[in-house]
């Protein structure tokens, strides 16, 4: 425990050295000095709380808020001095926000407990003592061998030491690590491929040695140590050997694999890491806006400070008759009397500061993120995908976004490949019926068969057909784990015409899809062996090697070895991966030739191989294996090797695959145009391609004046074109100009002419960013971030390499693409289509903006409604700090009396309607650059309400403080004078004044009203009159003291308090009407404009069709149609004024 609490703290780390030795089933040396490291168990923990430090924990957390800490301060105050006020009024509401707040977070946590409980507690078998033990998930131990059968989890990390295959391999998907639904092959080592009987793996004697836990779910190096006959032999692990927790088995009926991390310690439970918390511009003007309010209150108790020190210079207000001091008052320190008078007050004014907005801002967000999953225009049918809120903090920021940053592939396009053209030996071919048809000629097979293909041509398609990853899936998968292991089984007893490809790339598949069309078929591996079909001839080639993809080298690479015994090496990749390192072949042709296809828009490879003499592979295999078996440094050791080997290749060809644009893409780049949004594109691909794909997509215009920046070689270059095209821009008269840049230009830009650049950049309307690395994106989203003016900038991705741009990005969206989850896991919002972000933005992004900048503005307004006239009545009690208002209602006007209207319109408030924000993209640029929230608006909303409270304070002091003749019955008044003119009628009456008020403040601003407005405006005053009537007209035991008592019932009772209250009311709220009447009619804006644009439009079936019957047809009985008969509830026919056919809008 105590070396726990010390790992914890930091001062005992659990691991010293880089790598861990694990001991396969626990068999440790028999030496009496071995001590046994100890490794995290397999319990996974996503939970945030436990039950013993849920309460310190949270209220940690809750009070790192400065309003939270504040009111503490301010209930401590209360509680170590004399104040005016109970430390109920400060300490109440604290308590409701805490209790709320805590309650909240608590049932999330115990959610996360349940899932976790679940997850821990699952059966699992282990093999111990010689047999197959069934124990739960987190029992599970490092160097416990673990059977998982088909269709099952892993419950830990484990490399994998047989499977019932005789080759020791077996198919996993990781679709819930990455998204990627491709069957995956791993494979076990030779020697433990073997030990597939409980007996065999109890008898093995192993060691493995691997690299400390890290995230990177593609990396891992180890080795593995096996003792036979006294002989140790060592084999390289690597992830194709690793099997991760949260992936599952398929087409295998069960596997053993030994547990390398457990628990905490697994890949996928290390990927569980915090994102960087986001905060939105309207909740860093909220803070500027709550530290103002605090200097307002600090100005108005130190000034009520000073004055009462001034009014009691003179002794007859120092000490009057009736209020004689102590001796211990005479005596005390004249500093601490002022410091403690000082924060009387402060707690006599704090509720100036709202401690309810944060619950109710929270709220706010968290309920109306539901909208958007609830949205069905945001439903993706097809795929069966609604939009989803991974956060609901950053949804006003939805419409403030100034820049779009979005990925190409599967973002604009649908990542759909079609094989199209191809470029073999110098000749350009086409695919025509599943031929190949060279250029500039027609169908030459008419019978239908294939031409006979030789030479180069065969070889490209060959290479094609066995340069990939590509797993099969048959019809019936059980067929592939028969008893003989044998892998081709399948092309013999089914046609090709069962057989499935899967595979992590859409590149690759379509390929592999195309070569099988055309002739050349692949028809399975067994990771030994790869078979293919040419024209029907069976052929099989042995693998000997695999050089995976990776992002820097651009390409991947096989080793095979013909049926002839052959060795040779097939590569593909981009273009400037592989053209560079080809000696041989049509390479200038080939050049020719990618560049035209990347013209029309297709995606290019370069196909090219090399034959090894016996003398070179047996080089080459050497330098591979001591790559691959090195624990440190092996990255860098295997990129020398692959850069050692993929060299004097000789070029067959360069394919061409079409990724088709996604629906409504062009249309939904103008509409965030016409909405004052710039568009940026930044893809990998190379810039033909891209810019081909620009123009199609609407990203560029033809008419623009293409400027570009490419293949810059050095700063001095870089600078001088940067400054050539800042001189174009100004002399060009053009009104639109795009810009195209790649990587290389970009990195040199971006490191020395960063300046120079972002005014380029500025002043074109498109921007293109091709052959970009990752980081490369997120640099660039980082450079608008952090520029002066600081735009809010929006990223779109759909797959891993966008994950860096989409978290760097004030507001990451994810597209539920082809490309895995990742995308979509570390997003602030996900999506199914591009096009869907036109409704996200223009309509969700708008109604968020505008109903929170109400919310905190309204919340600022009515509190200084409330606490001012507390200050303007300490000028008429010698300042004396007595309170106008019951402390019950000090406790329950933010909570109950005003809380709930506000909640409301914040949920449901539409100042447009949403069909006219999707037709008139410009009303974005109305609230951009957080106008709403402007410090004008501010300001105007903190006037009125000071302005609103001197007139609730004095219009209550002159109708109700002087004339006693309004009160009705004089005689009785003067009876009871003390009774009905006392501090507690007066103060009760501004307070029922400033409830209707503020109420009805918030009734004018709302435009959009649905049952639920209605109910809790018109509730909340009834409320506060039903609860004032039963709190003063029932003598309550438990209160110590009733002011109130019968002060609510005789202030009602008063014809002329009731003509008080209109009075006042309406003084307040008729030069607000005025106003809003003579701006609206004179100066309108274009949101106004198009409020009454939206009572006139013609509102589409599509739309109609969408509402609910009532509500279609109170919609179009509002336009004036030629004729509208509605035929029944279920069908609806329509008649336009042109006299058009009626159409059928179908069940509404």
């Amino acid at each position: 425990m105590l070396r726990r609490i010390r790992q914890q703290l930091g001062f005992d780390p659990p691991h010293q050295s880089e790598t861990r030795t694990v001991y396969v089933a626990n068999r440790f040396p028999q030496n009496g000095h071995y001590i046994p490291p100890r490794f995290t168990d397999n319990r996974i923990i996503s939970s945030k709380y436990t039950i013993w430090n849920f309460v310190p924990k949270n209220l940690f957390e809750q009070f790192r808020r400065i309003a939270n800490f504040y009111f503490l301060i301010i209930f401590l105050v209360q509680l170590m001095i004399d104040t005016p006020t109970s430390p109920v009024t400060s300490g109440l509401p604290l308590f409701f926000v805490i209790t709320v707040t805590a309650i909240k977070q608590g049932y999330e946590d115990w959610l996360r407990h349940k899932a976790d409980n679940e997850v821990n507690g699952a059966p699992v078998f282990v093999v111990r003592s010689g047999s197959l033990v069934q124990t739960r998930s987190k029992n599970i131990r490092v160097g416990d061998i673990v059977r998982v059968a088909k269709d099952e989890t892993f419950p830990a990390d484990l490399v994998l030491l047989s499977s019932d295959r005789a080759d020791g391999t077996c198919h996993i998907t990781t679709a819930s690590l990455d998204g990627e639904t491709n069957l995956k092959t791993h494979f076990s080592v030779a020697e433990t491929a073997v030990c597939q009987s409980v007996s065999r793996l109890e008898a093995l004697q192993a060691v493995v040695e691997c690299q400390q836990p890290e995230a990177d779910l593609y990396r891992f190096v180890g080795r593995m140590t096996m003792t036979q006959h006294d002989e140790e032999i060592v084999r390289p692990l690597g992830p194709e050997n690793l099997l991760l927790r949260g992936a599952r088995l398929k087409n295998t009926k069960e596997i053993f694999g030994v547990a390398v991390y457990t628990g905490m310690e697994s890949k996928m439970a290390l990927n569980y890491k915090c994102k960087s918390q986001k905060r939105s511009a309207v909740e860093k003007s909220m803070n500027t806006f709550l530290i103002i309010y605090l200097g307002i209150l600090l100005f108005e108790a130190i000034l009520s400070t000073i004055l009462k020190y001034a009014w009691q210079a003179e002794d007859k207000w120092d000490e009057p008759f009736y209020n004689q001091k102590t001796e211990q008052e005479r005596n005390s320190s004249p500093i601490l009397k002022f410091i403690s008078d000082f924060l009387a007050f402060m707690v006599l004014y704090n509720f100036i500061i709202p401690i309810s907005l944060y619950v109710t801002v929270e709220m706010q967000k968290f309920l109306g993120s539901f909208f958007i999953g609830w949205d069905l225009d945001l439903y993706h049918e097809e795929s069966d995908q609604k939009a989803q809120v991974n956060t609901s903090d950053l949804n006003e920021e939805l419409g403030q976004v100034e820049y779009v940053f979005t990925d190409k592939t599967g973002t604009l396009t649908e990542n759909e490949m079609q094989f199209r053209e191809c470029s073999v030996n110098g000749t350009k071919y086409r695919e025509v019926n599943g031929k190949l048809v060279p250029e500039g000629m027609t169908e030459d097979s008419p019978d239908g068969s294939l031409p006979h293909m030789i030479g180069d041509e065969l070889l490209f398609l060959k290479a094609v057909s066995l340069c990939h990853t590509v797993q099969i899936s048959y019809d019936q998968p059980d067929c592939l784990v028969s008893g003989d292991g044998d892998p081709f089984s399948h092309a013999n007893g089914f046609s090709s015409n069962h057989m499935e490809y899967f595979a992590s790339s859409p590149d690759e598949k379509a390929l592999v899809e195309a070569t099988k069309r055309i002739g050349v078929a692949f028809t399975g591996s067994n990771g030994e062996t790869m078979e293919i079909k040419t024209f029907g001839k069976s052929e099989k080639y042995k693998l000997l090697h695999v050089l995976e993809f990776d992002a820097n080298r651009r390409r991947m690479s096989v080793i095979l070895q013909d049926p002839s015994g052959g060795k040779m090496l097939f590569t593909k990749g981009a273009e400037s991966a592989i053209l560079p390192f080809t000696t041989t072949g049509e390479i200038e042709k080939t050049r020719l030739h990618v560049d035209e296809f990347a013209l029309k828009g297709l995606r290019t490879l370069v196909v090219a191989c090399r034959h090894f003499s016996p003398e070179e592979y047996m080089d080459v295999d050497r330098r591979l294996n001591s790559a691959r078996t090195a624990l440190q440094q092996r990255e860098e050791k295997l990129q020398e090797a692959f850069s050692y080997i993929e060299r004097n290749l000789h070029l067959l060809g360069a394919t061409g695959v079409e990724d088709k644009l996604q629906d409504k893409v062009q249309e939904t780049i103008e509409a965030l145009r016409l909405a004052g949004i710039k568009v940026w594109v930044l893809t990998g691909d190379k810039h033909e391609t891209a810019v081909s794909v620009s123009l199609s997509c609407g990203h560029f215009h033809r008419t623009m004046n293409i400027l570009e920046l490419l293949q810059q070689r050095s700063d001095n270059e870089c600078a001088e074109q940067l400054r050539r095209l800042s001189r174009r821009i100004k002399e060009d008269h053009v009104i639109q100009h795009g810009l195209v840049v790649d990587g290389a230009s970009l990195s040199l830009a971006l490191r020395e002419h960063e300046k120079l650049f972002m005014e380029v950049c500025k002043n074109c309307s498109a921007v293109l960013c091709c052959r970009m690395a990752p980081l490369q994106k997120a640099k660039v989203v980082r450079l608008f971030k952090t520029s002066p003016e600081k735009p809010i900038t929006l990223a779109i991705g759909d797959g891993a390499n966008d994950v860096s741009m989409i978290q760097e990005a004030h507001v990451g969206i994810g597209i539920m693409g082809k490309e895995g989850r990742q995308a979509v896991r570390n997003s602030d919002y996900a999506i199914a289509r591009f096009k869907f972000l036109a409704k996200l933005l223009l309509v969700h992004g708008h109604f968020y903006y505008i109903r929170i900048t109400t919310l905190v503005q309204y919340f600022f307004y009515k509190n200084v409604c409330f606490i001012t006239p507390q200050f303007l009545y300490q000028f008429f009690c010698l300042f004396s700090q007595q309170t106008l208002y019951d402390s019950v209602y000090l406790t329950l006007y933010n909570i109950c009396f005003t809380s709930l209207p506000i909640l409301v319109y914040s949920l449901f408030e539409q100042l447009v309607h949403p069909h006219v924000l999707q037709n008139k993209p410009g009303l974005y640029r109305d609230i951009s650059k957080n106008s709403l929230l402007s410090f004008r608006t501010f300001l105007y909303w903190t006037l009125l309400g000071f302005c609103h409270a001197f007139v609730f304070f004095f219009g209550s002091y002159i109708l109700m403080g002087e004339d006693t003749t309004l009160m009705g019955n004089g005689q009785i008044l003067r009876a009871n004078r003390q009774l009905m003119f006392g501090n507690w009628t007066f103060g009760t009456l501004v307070f029922t004044v400033m409830v209707i008020t503020v109420t009805l403040k918030l009734a004018l601003e709302t435009h959009f009203w649905t049952w639920m407005n209605h109910f809790v405006t018109w509730g909340s005053i009834a409320f506060y009159f039903i609860f004032s009537l039963f709190y003063g007209g029932i003598i309550w035991p438990f209160l110590h003291t009733q002011d109130m008592y019968f002060v609510f019932v005789q202030l009602l009772s008063s014809g002329s308090a009731w003509f008080a209250i209109i009075i006042i009311v309406i003084t307040c709220l008729f030069p607000d009407v005025v106003k809003k009447v003579f701006y609206r009619h004179l100066q309108p804006t274009s949101t106004q404009k198009s409020q009454m644009y939206s009572n006139r439009v013609a509102i589409g079936d599509d739309f109609i069709a969408l509402q609910p019957l009532s509500r279609a047809k109170s919609q179009l009985g509002k336009i004036r149609w030629k004729r509208l008969r509605v035929q029944s509830a279920q069908n609806m026919t329509l008649l336009k004024p042109c006299g058009a056919q009626g159409r059928t809008i179908g069940t509404c």
